[in-house]
């Protein structure tokens, strides 16, 4: 893999990696809670035409680790929100936690995001619709590579709220300007999900057929 692309969010260096180069509209990849960027795109990316990028998160991959945790999927989408910037106009592919963060940037740029796709993979839960117990997150940082424990540990207790999902998944559907803004591609069904595949604008398919769609879109 050729040397990252090195994106700023907030103090935190972000690696964004070019798997294919092209031109048209970017297919942006985010990975799963615990993974990292892969060397080159997934067989079943393969059709789509443009360039295709991939996002290492805070405190995985090659993108740097903040001192004392603090992760939240709004950070990340903070972390997918650079890459926005740089790329211009992107149609998503997230798996995992990568799809919850899909699902929010969607609503949060719908002119930017054309076409959030949402697959299984590790992180997509969290930590279900509602608080549990408080807990003081002490991981050991010693000698540990990329994923930041503190990264694993928090994301994976990350509170995501069936209404506020939906809320992002309505927003994408007004103000993106597409009949079908968000494809969900994944079997798992957390709360939040379930939520937001009864959403207008929200429709269940293949991620090949999800990609031929989007890009055929302006």
């Amino acid at each position: 893999m050729a040397p990252p692309t090195l994106l700023t969010h907030a103090k935190v260096r972000l690696a964004l990696h070019e798997l294919r180069n092209g031109t048209g509209r970017a297919l942006l990849w985010l990975h799963g809670l615990g993974e990292r960027s892969p060397a080159a795109p997934a067989e079943v990316l393969n059709a789509w035409p443009g360039p295709i990028a991939a996002l290492d998160f805070t405190g995985h991959g090659a993108s740097s680790i903040p001192a004392g945790g603090g992760y939240t999927a709004e950070v990340l989408m903070g972390d997918a929100d650079a890459a926005l910037a740089h790329l211009g106009q992107v149609t998503l592919v997230g798996r995992g936690l990568g799809a919850y963060v899909a699902l929010l940037l969607a609503g949060a740029r719908p002119e930017a995001v054309r076409g959030a796709v949402l697959c299984d993979g590790p992180g997509l839960a969290g930590g279900g619709a509602r608080p549990g117990s408080p807990q003081i997150v002490a991981p050991d940082r010693a000698a540990v590579p990329p994923p930041d424990p503190f990264a694993l540990a928090e994301l994976a207790r990350d509170v995501r709220p069936p209404e506020y999902a939906t809320a992002f998944a309505r927003q994408a559907a007004v103000l993106s300007g597409l009949t079908r803004p968000i494809t969900i591609c994944a079997l798992e069904r957390a709360a939040w999900l379930r939520a937001v595949a009864e959403e207008p604008g929200v429709e269940e398919s293949t991620i090949a057929e999800a990609l031929a769609l989007y890009a055929s879109v302006g």
